[in-house]
């Protein structure tokens, strides 16, 4: 590593509170899997809200200290697609919800991964954070934990299940809606783009 690059992992680009508190979240995610594998539902509630106070804690600090990085823009989402991933597949395996509910949220992220070849061919590594992505996954989140809650306090079921299903509904729908308009600003930049060499080669061919 050159001493410049090693200069701005140290100082901030890639050590800093922000980021370490999201490899915090990040690492917490096996073990959040393994406790909903062997359904220790009340541990995995108690990770899930640690992994959410880093998450409020990193935005914030990255605000207030001024120390928002492009690793750190990657890193948040990245953690809640892990956690999401991990509830879903854990859940499915359990027999906890049921494999299409899966099935719809991976779909759609799959679509996503086979549009970023097309993106990158356009100079973009990603599209700025819509708020529809933002939504579904706060609704996506939110329905784990009151699933969970559904599965430990039985008495509530009957309130916690239809808010948990009303949040995962909600969230996939949500889910897939942010995609189609990824992918709708993705086809604006295109054609602006060939548009733009399209009118560049015109105006050679006329000069």
């Amino acid at each position: 590593m050159s001493q410049a690059r090693k200069q701005g992992f140290l100082n901030g680009e890639v050590l800093n509170i922000p980021n370490l508190l999201s490899f915090l979240r990040i690492a917490l995610v096996p073990v959040f899997l393994w406790l909903l594998l062997n359904e220790m539902f009340l541990s995995a509630i108690f990770v899930l809200m640690v992994a959410g106070i880093t998450d409020f804690l990193d935005g914030y600090l990255a605000r207030k200290l001024n120390q928002m990085t492009k690793l750190g823009k990657v890193l948040d989402p990245v953690a809640d697609r892990l956690y999401i991933f991990a509830t879903l597949l854990a859940l499915s395996i359990t027999g906890h919800i049921p494999w299409w509910l899966a099935a719809l949220v991976i779909a759609r992220d799959l679509l996503m991964l086979i549009s970023l070849p097309a993106l990158v061919s356009l100079g973009y590594s990603t599209l700025p954070v819509h708020y529809l992505g933002k939504a579904s996954t706060f609704a996506l989140l939110y329905s784990f934990p009151l699933l969970l809650m559904g599965k430990i306090f039985v008495e509530a079921q009957f309130i916690l299940l239809p808010l948990a299903w009303a949040f995962a509904l909600w969230g996939v729908a949500l889910y897939w809606w942010s995609g189609f308009v990824y992918l709708w600003h993705l086809i604006l930049l295109w054609r602006q783009e060939h548009g733009n060499s399209s009118n560049l080669l015109d105006n050679k061919g006329g000069g």
